[in-house]
């Protein structure tokens, strides 16, 4: 069996299928050193934690750590159930905004904001069964060198919010 093949500036498609032939370089003026200040707003949640909620039960562990040259922060969760998620977190400099993906199973919850009066805030909307869209807010708090607070508020039109998680992260390392 025959099949095309076409070579389209760094890739091939076959099949219908487009496949890198390497890894792209960053471009010309696109920065390189991830450590100027924007990029280092989320680095106090840099580290290994332990997460209790407002009653002191524990809910799990996070562990988060820089990659990709520092420029992305990479969040591995286990619940104390033992589910796991994980997210990737990064400063988008061409938008002036950070952005947050995060997956749990076949759960993606996408985010985006900034760091605003000494905190993380993030938000998105997720769209559950039915099509009813969730406002999702998720604020990142540095209380201390130890300690971080966590808040998920949810709210079906974007007034008025319910907290679903409130997390307390005790530092265990890093």
């Amino acid at each position: 069996m025959c099949r095309t093949v076409l070579i389209l500036c760094g890739a091939v498609l076959t099949g219908g299928v487009v496949v890198p032939m390497h890894a792209q370089e960053p471009t010309a003026g696109a920065p390189v050193a991830c450590g100027v200040a924007k990029y280092t707003q989320f680095d106090f949640w840099i580290g290994d934690w332990e997460v209790r909620g407002p009653n002191g039960v524990l809910q799990g562990t996070n562990s988060i750590s820089k990659i990709e040259g520092g420029c992305v922060l990479q969040e591995l969760w286990t619940s104390a159930a033992g589910g796991t998620g994980r997210s990737l977190n990064i400063y988008d400099f061409t938008r002036d905004v950070w952005h947050q993906t995060w997956v749990s199973g076949s759960t993606l919850l996408v985010l985006e904001g900034g760091f605003v009066d000494g905190e993380m805030v993030l938000q998105g909307t997720t769209v559950g069964q039915g099509g009813a869209i969730t406002h999702n807010r998720i604020t990142w708090t540095p209380v201390s060198d130890t300690v971080v607070t966590q808040v998920w508020d949810t709210s079906p039109d974007g007034d008025t919010w319910t907290t679903i998680f409130n997390g307390r992260y005790t530092r265990t390392g890093r």
